[in-house]
């Protein structure tokens, strides 16, 4: 059963959140504001947070940047239609997606159990082989079993979208990849294909030494993204 924090300061929104996911069959624990959702995650065994922005004591953002110092769960954030630049903010620091509220429990519900299945299996599936689970493109090295990457040598944390993404990218070299294709088969259609760009930024801040000379993930002008041959 995989365990589910909810945080936000408006607790008929956690009770309500609460009652959704429990019916799926999820177990839930529940947070008010971002400090105590922080001391939750230390000490439980949480695969997913939901994870409002505006808050007493700690804000989302503020929790979020805490939060991926020592975990690479996948965060869903909860934020209003007026939080728009907080919604890219929070994808910048290591977010995985949004909701907006006011939600349809069944949208809820579909994007819950896309990110837990991308979290789960992508990449975790056992091969034949140990050389079946390394991808090897250049100075990156993904093992899929481990979901470890290294960049010359050294680690580099991956979220559970960042890894979808590069995972999808070198599995083809030199194929180009639309940012509605990859929309499509990383985020399952469901959220904003402008989460593709904001997500294939964060990448190359982490794997490129110059984010504006990419020597890795290459755009093509009008067509999309790839990782050369």
């Amino acid at each position: 059963m995989h365990t589910i924090l909810v945080c936000d300061d408006e607790r008929d929104i956690v009770s309500a959140i609460k009652i959704y996911l429990e019916a799926e069959g999820y177990r839930v624990v529940c947070a008010y504001d971002g400090k105590e959702a922080l001391e939750i995650l230390r000490r439980e065994d949480v695969q997913l947070v939901l994870l409002d922005i505006m808050m007493p004591r700690l804000d989302g953002i503020s929790a979020m940047a805490q939060l991926r110092s020592f975990t690479n769960i996948p965060v869903i954030l909860l934020t209003a239609k007026s939080e728009d630049a907080d919604k890219v903010l929070g994808l910048n620091v290591g977010a995985d997606d949004y909701i907006t509220k006011p939600f349809h429990p069944a949208e809820l519900v579909a994007r819950v159990r896309s990110q837990l299945r991308r979290y789960t299996f992508l990449g975790g599936i056992k091969r034949e082989n140990e050389s079946q689970n390394i991808l090897c493109r250049g100075a990156l090295r993904l093992d899929l079993a481990e979901r470890r990457l290294t960049v010359d040598g050294d680690e580099v944390s991956l979220t559970p979208t960042e890894f979808s993404v590069l995972k999808l990218l070198m599995e083809s070299p030199g194929k180009v990849f639309s940012t509605s294709e990859i929309y499509r088969r990383v985020w399952g259609g469901i959220g904003s294909e402008n989460n593709v760009a904001v997500h294939i930024r964060h990448l190359r801040e982490k794997l490129e030494v110059n984010p504006a000379e990419p020597r890795h993930i290459k755009v093509v002008w009008g067509q999309g993204y790839k990782i050369d041959e």
